[in-house]
């Protein structure tokens, strides 16, 4: 067998093709060229084939890959030696690299005819099309039934809610109602008794519509469409002057513990929402400890990190004051948790809660951008903690005005416009009574050419907001075209966001919620009139 090799590689008795060519210069070099081009070629496709598989290493068959790379590289050698042998006669070289391109293009056609059914079975593009535009003709038939369970949860929620509401309202309504009745019926018999009755039956209506009142708010709060005006806080302090409130709420048998952080920041958020909801917070722990435990209202600076910003996804990263309110009572289970901030939700007995209190805390703290968290267990108590963002507002920025509720001089005049007659006819006859000149007006196409045809001066447009036509923000630009140091005040029923955006009121925007009263009504305004004008602001900035 050696010698068979030796005689094979031993090329002193063959001559080189070259001779073959009569050593011509232009046939030697165009096979010289022709064949180095071919090498060149087939050795770029095995790196281009191994970088290919290497890459993609989920590709079907890519063994075969490998095979056809071995194959042509080669092939390549074959045409090297074929450049060699023109000066080299090393034909048994070149036969033996011959020999193993035969010996790899055997196996490899040998391994590529019984893959060949099996590629054929994979799908072509235009098939791979076609079950690319099924597969999103069944996601759009899964939306579509997931729209359509989310439709059905949202009407479950909506019927919830519709009862909840209908049940306080038609209590509330009978309370009014039916007081308002007894008053009518009595004015027909006057004397010293009906006096007294007149007055309890009116205090009982006025009762009425003041928890109708307290309800809508709720609702709004609790759905993230109750108008906010914030103010630059310091929750020690709003806490201070609710401590002695507090109290009187939760009676002698509860020890109640108020302790403010040192250097709490502020915040910015509306104090009357912030104080309506640590009241709720308030009631709810007494209610609780059924009357007697230890109820504690605490306040810090805190930090929320990465790691509690991943758990809790609607809460971002930064700086907090964090107002605590634990009691010692009965806990919740974990399923009461879960629906302790549903509306209407309550684990009291029936007639003891509207399920209206948690629900409106989260409505307000989500609305100001903060995060409301339950620690619970049962027979252990519970801590609500509500975080507020900090504020970097300024400490100087916002203005309490504590200006004594009167009317006017009788030279200021106010135009009304409120496309509610009742309403209005109260108004005007409020307004008056306070020695208000009044103008009145029941929508803004109607203001405008009134003030057009006969144009008087106007110390305060007070407008509905939701009005059929010209609404309220679009009437006080349109006045403030026509006299610039216009005054502003708006009023409300429900207002999603003619003067509001992102929940909020605003800049320098003066908001009155309805229902109202000649107490919030002459207060604002007297606010609005004796506050000094800024030069360049406008009037419906006032």
């Amino acid at each position: 067998m050696w010698a068979f090799f030796e005689r094979l590689l031993d090329s002193s008795m063959f001559s080189p093709h070259g001779i073959c060519l009569l050593w011509e210069p232009e046939l030697i070099w165009l096979h010289v060229t022709s064949d180095a081009i071919i090498a060149v070629a087939y050795f770029s496709i095995p790196v281009a084939l191994s970088i290919f598989v290497s890459k993609r290493r989920d590709v079907d068959f890519g063994w075969i890959f490998w095979a056809f790379a071995i194959f042509i590289m080669a092939c390549g050698f074959t045409h090297v030696l074929s450049i060699v042998t023109l000066w080299v006669p090393v034909y048994g070289i070149e036969g033996i690299i011959k020999a193993l391109t035969a010996a790899a293009s055997i196996v490899t056609a040998v391994m590529l005819w019984p893959l060949l059914p099996k590629v054929l079975a994979l799908p072509s593009p235009s098939q791979l099309r076609q079950a690319e535009a099924a597969l999103a003709q069944e996601g759009l038939h899964r939306r579509e039934a997931e729209d359509m369970l989310r439709q059905s949860q949202k009407m479950e929620a909506m019927g919830q809610l519709t009862g909840g509401v209908a049940h306080d309202f038609n209590n509330l309504l009978t309370i009014i109602s039916g007081n308002l009745e007894i008053a009518e019926t009595s004015l027909q018999s006057w004397g010293d008794a009906t006096r007294e009755l007149l007055t309890r039956v009116i205090a009982n209506a006025a009762h009425g519509a003041q928890r109708a009142a307290m309800l809508t708010q709720r609702l709004l709060a609790f759905a993230r469409r109750q108008p906010l005006d914030p103010r630059l806080t310091d929750v020690n302090q709003l806490l201070a002057g609710m401590s002695d409130f507090f109290r009187r709420t939760v009676g002698e048998n509860i020890d109640l513990e108020v302790v403010g952080g040192a250097d709490l920041w502020q915040v910015e958020v509306d104090p009357g929402e912030m104080e309506a909801s640590i009241l709720n917070l308030v009631v709810n722990a007494k209610d609780a400890m059924a009357g007697k435990g230890k109820l504690t209202i605490e306040t810090s600076n805190a930090f929320i990190d990465e790691n509690y910003s991943q758990q809790n996804a609607d809460v971002p990263v930064g700086q907090y004051v964090q107002l605590a309110v634990t009691d010692n009572g009965s806990g919740m289970s974990p399923d009461v948790q879960e629906k302790a901030f549903d509306p209407f939700f309550t684990s009291k007995q029936p007639g003891q809660g509207t399920g209206l209190g948690l629900s409106q805390v989260y409505g307000f703290v989500k609305q100001s951008g903060g995060h409301v968290k339950i620690y619970s267990e049962v027979g252990e108590g519970t801590t609500i903690k509500i975080y507020l963002p900090r504020s970097d507002v300024a400490a100087g920025a916002v203005r309490e005005s504590n200006l004594p509720v009167v009317g006017s001089s009788g030279s200021e005049t106010i135009l009304v416009v409120e496309d509610e007659a009742d309403v209005r006819s109260y108004l005007v006859e409020t307004l008056e009574d306070l020695n208000y000149r009044v103008r009145e007006a029941p929508d803004g196409a109607t203001a405008l050419a009134q003030f057009d045809s006969d144009p008087f001066r106007i110390d305060l447009l007070l407008t509905d907001i939701v009005m059929p036509g010209i609404n309220g923000r679009q009437l006080a630009d349109e006045l403030h075209y026509r006299q610039p140091d216009l005054n502003v005040l708006f009023m409300t029923g429900y207002s999603r966001n003619a003067i509001m955006h992102q929940g909020r009121l605003d800049s320098r925007v003066s908001l009155l919620q309805k229902p109202l009263n000649q107490v919030m009504l002459a207060t604002k305004i007297r606010d609005i009139l004796d506050r000094p004008q800024s030069v360049n602001s406008p009037g419906v900035g006032n």
